[in-house]
C-alpha cells in the first residue's frame, strides 16, 4: 500500500508539472497572437476554484492529471462565428502551426531548464570517481557469460560506444533488444573482441547478466537485524565485507545477484573490522522477502555535492536533451521498423512506478533526470504527424497550406473520429502491457 501511495502521488505531481507546462506555451503563444483562450485548466473534471482574468477562466478543477487550455473554435467541429477575430481558425495558418508546436517546444524547455537547475546547484557524484566501465561480477549462464564476459573485464567499445560509461550501454541496450552487438573488452592487458546477443527483455538490475562495477570500496554494514543470516554469522554494524568467496564485490546488487545464482548456498566472507581483518565467516543465505538474503542493511553509497559553472551545466543540459531526444527517436523508429517490440513501450503505470521509485531512491538525480527525459518524451510524442496530436494539427495545417485551401471540415471530423479510435487502442495496449510488468504478474511467469 505503502508503495502504490508513493507512486500515485508522484505519478500526478510529475505528470500533472509536465502536462501543464506543456499546455501554457499553447497558452503563452494564443495570448501571443491574439487567440481567445477561453480556460486555462489544472486539471480535468468539475471546476473546485479559480478566478477569471479578461476573457479566461483560471481553474482547478477535481482529477490533478495534467491539465488542458480551451481555445475559441480550436476544434473541427466548433461553430464558427462570423467576423470573430479572437478564434483560433480566425488566425493565419502559421500562427496556429506556432501554437501547435509551443507545447512541445515549451517540454524542451522545461527539460533544459531542470537538468540546468541540477548540474548547476547539485550534481551529485560518487565520492569515489569509477570512470571505466569495469564488470565486477558475471552470472553463471546468462547472456554474458556465453558472450564470453569475465569479472574484471572492462568495456572498451560496445555496440557504436567508444570507452563507454555505464549510463551509454544502458542507453544502447535500450534499442538492442534481440539484437547481437560487437563488444570490445579489455582483459589482463589485452584486447579481446566480442559478440553480445542482448536479452529481448534487458533489466535494470543487471545486463543480462553483467554487475557493473561502480565504486572500488567494500560493501559496508549499517545495521544487522537480530535472528537473521548476518548476525548469525557474526556480522556487526561497521564491518566491511572485502571478499564473498574469493571475489571482491562492492556494491549489495552484486551479492544479491551471486546469491541468487547460489539459490541458498553458504558463503565465506572476509569481513574488515575496525580496521583488522577477521577470520572468514560462513553465512547461510535465507529466502527472505522475495529473494536470497544475509539480513542487513548497507551504508549507502557515498555522494558529494559538485555543482558545476553555469556555462558548464547549460552545456551538460543541452547534451542530456540531445542524447535523450535522440535515443527517444532511435526508440521509435526501431519499434515502427519493428526491429523493437511495442512492449518496451511504457504507459501511465509504468509511469508511476518509475516515479514511485525515483521519489525513495536517495539523491536527487533520478528524480530530475525521470522528470527530464518525460518532459523530452511528451513534447517529441507531440510532435508525431498523427491527428489529435500537436504534430498532426501543423501536419494538416502544412497540408492546406500546399493545396491553398482549407480541408473540408467534414473530412477533418472523420480524420479525427479515426485517430481518436486508434489512439485509443494503442492506449488500451499500452495500459495491458504495463500491467502485465507489475511484480505480482512477472512472479506467475514460469
Amino acid at each position: 500500500m505503502h508503495e502504490f501511495i508513493v507512486s500515485a502521488v508522484a505519478f500526478i505531481v510529475l505528470v500533472g508539472l509536465m502536462v501543464v507546462v506543456h499546455e501554457f506555451g499553447h497558452f503563452a503563444v494564443a495570448k501571443l497572437c491574439g487567440v481567445r483562450v477561453e480556460a486555462f485548466s489544472f486539471g480535468f473534471g468539475p471546476r473546485l476554484f479559480g478566478f477569471k482574468y479578461g476573457d479566461t477562466d483560471y481553474k482547478v478543477c477535481l482529477l490533478p492529471l495534467g491539465g488542458f487550455v480551451k481555445m475559441t473554435g480550436e476544434n473541427p467541429g466548433d461553430e464558427p462565428v462570423l467576423d470573430d477575430r479572437g478564434a483560433f481558425m480566425a488566425h493565419p495558418r502559421w500562427q496556429r502551426m506556432l501554437i501547435g508546436l509551443a507545447g512541445p517546444f515549451a517540454n524542451f524547455v522545461l527539460a533544459f531548464v531542470l537538468m540546468i537547475f541540477y548540474f548547476g546547484w547539485i550534481n551529485e557524484v560518487p565520492a569515489y570517481d569509477v570512470k571505466s566501465a569495469s564488470i565486477e561480477w558475471v552470472v553463471p549462464g546468462s547472456a554474458a557469460a556465453e558472450a564470453g564476459f569475465q569479472p574484471g573485464d572492462t568495456i572498451r567499445h560496445f555496440d557504436s560506444a567508444d570507452n563507454p560509461t555505464w549510463e551509454q550501454i544502458f542507453a544502447r541496450l535500450s534499442l538492442d533488444p534481440n539484437m547481437t552487438v560487437p563488444v570490445t573488452v579489455e582483459r589482463a592487458g589485452q584486447t579481446l573482441p566480442l559478440s553480445f546477443h542482448v536479452p529481448a527483455e534487458p533489466t535494470d538490475e543487471d545486463i543480462a547478466g553483467i554487475l557493473p562495477q561502480y565504486m572500488p570500496s567494500p560493501i559496508s554494514i549499517q545495521q544487522v537485524s537480530p535472528g537473521t543470516p548476518a548476525a548469525l554469522a557474526g556480522l556487526r554494524a561497521g564491518d566491511a565485507i572485502q571478499t564473498v568467496d574469493g571475489h571482491a564485490f562492492h556494491t549489495v546488487s552484486t551479492l544479491l545477484a551471486y546469491m541468487k545464482a547460489g539459490q541458498g548456498k553458504p558463503i565465506s566472507l572476509v569481513v574488515v573490522r575496525n580496521g583488522a581483518v577477521m577470520q572468514p565467516m560462513v553465512a547461510h543465505p535465507a529466502k527472505l522477502d522475495t529473494g536470497w538474503k544475509l539480513g542487513f542493511l548497507a551504508a549507502p553509497v557515498p555522494i558529494r555535492k559538485s555543482p558545476l559553472p553555469l556555462a558548464k551545466a547549460a552545456s551538460k543540459s543541452a547534451q542530456f536533451c540531445t542524447d535523450g531526444s535522440t535515443l527517444i527517436v532511435q526508440m521509435l523508429k526501431r519499434i515502427l521498423t519493428h526491429k523493437v517490440s511495442a512492449s518496451q513501450l511504457s504507459g501511465p503505470v509504468g509511469i508511476a512506478r518509475m516515479a514511485g521509485d525515483a521519489a525513495e531512491t536517495r539523491g536527487w538525480f533520478s528524480k530530475f533526470y525521470l522528470a527530464g527525459e518525460i518532459s523530452l518524451n511528451l513534447g517529441i510524442l507531440n510532435l508525431m504527424p498523427f491527428p489529435i496530436l500537436d504534430g498532426g494539427l501543423i501536419l494538416l495545417l502544412l497540408i492546406e497550406s500546399l493545396l491553398r485551401h482549407d480541408i473540408s471540415l467534414v473530412v477533418k471530423e472523420r480524420i479525427y473520429q479515426a485517430a481518436f479510435v486508434v489512439l485509443v487502442v494503442f492506449f488500451s495496449f499500452i495500459i495491458i502491457n504495463d500491467v502485465t510488468k507489475l511484480p505480482f504478474f512477472t512472479h506467475l511467469k514460469p
